[in-house]
């Protein structure tokens, strides 16, 4: 008796990296994937010829999507692939049946300002934070807060918006900045809130984990080896293994699964940033979502299976066997943007191509396009992937390369 396939939908916004590294995925695992997104006049065929939602309307986009189920059969998994679609993901799964996150708890890891809230009222190690409304007088509002501190909007990705502040004059000229910003929230609430946090001092890992029924499986550990302190906080270099001693990625873990536990996750991928301050750890981050960009490329099992196929087996209850870590040492470089202004063209891309264990470089941005730099901004030029050896010769094959590069950048 021949089996039936499986199949998969992925919600996501039009311009998500991953999307094609999910596609690429179900294909390799035989899983028919269909696409929902707000993709009616996109040039990307498969999202064209996807499932058209409007994903910011939540209530819409889960009426259109039940309909599509009726009409069409329903899926096996359903995947939330970025921050601003997990929940609609949670509240179809929940209407089919099929294992999810509470949306409650899924809404939870989107709102920077109820995430702080929700780990503080459970225990979990976080800075002292306040919520700004910023069409008032910050004054009042700031009294007594400890400087050094960090601002952030509460709905956005990709470090956009955050900075470093020293004293409430800095925070002033922080807010002026920030408020163009806001502009682009999703709502008018979130245009003129803000998260006052208390700096964190130490380094910074990301760490990617898969829940199932509540247990949190480490998945891998990236260390960040250049200090993020401000005054913007733009990622540069994740390498994995992590460096750490095991005692300490051991609680890593178990910081990353109490802070599932008090936003009630249970099920899917999760993704996490910390700060490590001699055995100190914090939590700056629980997302209900796999890493960002194209970062996913540098996590490999047993020369088959990565991040996404991982993913997609829990999601429509496949099982695949893997290695406790990936097979051999990688990591990646998301380029920074020096300044603003027009790219013109990258030299040296050759060269960097050549340096020993490079395994691909990836612009992002193409020649004639705007750049802008963090806060502003939230892209990367690229990413340059390496592998192999250790992490330290990772690490340093990576900075090599990113040397032999040249970005002819026009005012």
């Amino acid at each position: 008796m021949k089996t039936q396939q499986k199949r998969l939908l992925i919600i996501s916004p039009p311009y998500s990296y991953r999307i094609a590294a999910f596609l690429q995925a179900a294909r390799r695992m035989n899983i028919h994937a269909d696409i929902a997104s707000a993709g009616e006049h996109s040039v990307v065929s498969v999202i064209h010829g996807g499932i058209h939602i409007d994903y910011k309307n939540t209530e819409a986009a889960l009426s259109t999507l039940i309909d599509v189920v009726r009409k069409n059969g329903g899926y096996d998994g359903i995947i939330g692939t970025d921050d601003n679609t997990v929940v609609l993901a949670s509240l179809l799964s929940e209407k089919l049946n099929l294992p999810c996150n509470p949306p409650e708890a899924a809404l939870k890891t989107r709102r920077k300002d109820i995430a702080r809230q929700t780990l503080k009222e459970h225990g979990c190690a976080v800075p002292e934070f306040r919520v700004l409304a910023l069409d008032r007088p910050l004054p009042p509002q700031i009294a007594g807060f400890p400087f050094p501190a960090v601002i952030k909007p509460v709905n956005m990705a990709a470090s956009r918006g955050v900075m470093r502040v020293d004293n409430p004059e800095q925070l002033e000229k922080a807010v002026g900045r920030l408020q163009p910003i806001l502009e682009d929230s999703e709502s008018p609430e979130d245009s003129n809130t803000a998260l006052l946090e208390a700096f964190m001092p130490g380094a910074e890992v990301a760490y990617e984990g898969l829940l199932s029924r509540g247990r949190l499986q480490t998945i891998a550990v990236f260390d960040k080896p250049d200090a993020l302190d401000g005054p913007f906080f733009e990622e540069s270099y994740y390498i994995t293994p992590s460096r750490y001693p095991e005692y300490l990625q051991a609680n890593l873990r178990n910081t990353v699964q109490q802070a599932c536990a008090a936003y009630g996750l249970v099920e899917g991928p999760i993704h996490a940033e910390l700060r490590i301050d001699g055995d100190a750890i914090r939590i700056v981050e629980v997302a209900s979502r796999t890493i960002g960009g194209e970062c996913s490329k540098s996590i490999r099992y047993g020369g088959q299976y990565n991040l996404e196929d991982l993913v997609i087996a829990h999601a429509t209850g496949m099982s695949i066997e893997r290695n406790e870590k990936p097979e051999r040492a990688s990591g990646v470089l998301m380029i920074p943007i020096p300044q603003a202004g027009i790219l013109r063209r990258v030299e040296g891309i050759l060269a960097a191509q050549r340096v020993p264990l490079i395994d691909e470089i990836s612009l992002a941005i193409r020649a004639g396009n705007l750049l802008t730099p963090l806060p502003e901004g939230s892209s990367y030029l690229g990413y340059i992937f390496a592998s192999g050896g250790t992490p330290e010769s990772v690490e340093a094959a990576l900075r090599t390369a990113h040397r032999h590069l040249n970005f002819v950048i026009e005012p």
